[in-house]
């Protein structure tokens, strides 16, 4: 069963992204094709989609792109977005430029093991504890 995504003609560029892909679809008058980047964003727990043209699809020598950049958890039902969508959007305009062949794409941050990280720290700032590893340590009084 197909969802039906609520749209919306605003973006912010902190947003979450989920998907951020460009389709060649017929102009209002169906005489050309015209490239549309169609972004989906994160608002209230749902997607929403933003949709811009680009222009004619002639002008255009590289095929479109696809970015997922978020997924569903399965088990929490949360959606989980790895970059916004200024990232995205950036990522898009360098390979449709021909600047990145997509190995040059940052690596997504660990999230969860940054959250569990913090945790940690706290946890031992608290306890008063000292943190030895490498690189360094950490000494309280």
């Amino acid at each position: 069963m197909s969802k039906i995504l609520c749209g919306t003609d605003w973006l912010l560029p902190d947003e979450p992204c989920f998907c951020l892909k460009e389709v060649e679809q017929r102009s209002a008058d169906s005489r050309s094709y015209r490239r549309v980047q169609c972004i989906q964003v994160v608002r209230n727990d749902q997607v929403t989609e933003f949709q811009r043209d680009l222009g004619p699809a002639a002008d255009f020598r590289r095929s479109p792109v696809w970015f997922i950049t978020g997924a569903r958890d399965p088990r929490s039902g949360r959606i989980i977005c790895e970059y916004t969508v200024a990232e995205a959007m950036e990522m898009a305009d360098r390979r449709r430029a021909g600047l990145g062949d997509g190995t040059d794409i940052p690596e997504p941050s660990d999230l969860i093991g940054g959250y569990y990280d913090q945790q940690d720290k706290k946890r031992h700032h608290r306890k008063g504890q000292s943190t030895f590893g490498y690189g360094g340590q950490t000494q309280r009084s």
